[in-house]
């Protein structure tokens, strides 16, 4: 049941990011920042990972992003990422084939996203930071 609860979380995001979307080229000087990940132990919640690609300049300073969810059940999940050395932790909720994500950090940064589900545990939608960054997020394979 989480594991179908956490998939179409993740399609809801991953759908409302893709709506309308096109593939834009991503500049070469930027390459994806590796977060470490914890082993999860064994019998833990599921968990997805989401990128962040970025869409105006000021993500682009960052270059892409990537998100940690891990499904907490009905539909929601926790959500977390570090952007600018600054951890932020928050929520993420979807209804339908739509949700919602949240999330803050202790410097007062944070982030609000929306997003879509086209399939199971894939999904697209895009993400806004308080600093004025706005990312695409994608999410699933």
């Amino acid at each position: 049941m989480k594991a179908r609860i956490l998939a179409t979380a993740a399609s809801l995001f991953a759908t409302g990011l893709l709506a309308g979307c096109y593939v834009i080229p991503i500049d070469p000087r930027h390459t994806a920042v590796e977060q470490p990940q914890a082993a999860l132990p064994q019998g833990a919640p599921p968990s997805l990972q989401a990128r962040l690609y970025p869409l105006n300049e000021i993500a682009g300073g960052m270059g892409p992003l990537s998100v940690t969810l891990i499904e907490k059940g009905s539909g929601h999940a926790s959500f977390s990422l570090t952007y600018a050395g600054e951890l932020l932790h928050g929520e993420a909720t979807r209804v339908g084939q739509r949700g919602v994500a949240s999330a803050a950090g202790a410097r007062g940064l944070y982030v609000n996203c929306e997003y879509a589900i086209s399939a199971p545990n894939r999904g697209s939608g895009t993400c806004l930071f308080s600093n004025g960054a706005k990312y695409q997020v994608h999410f699933g394979s």
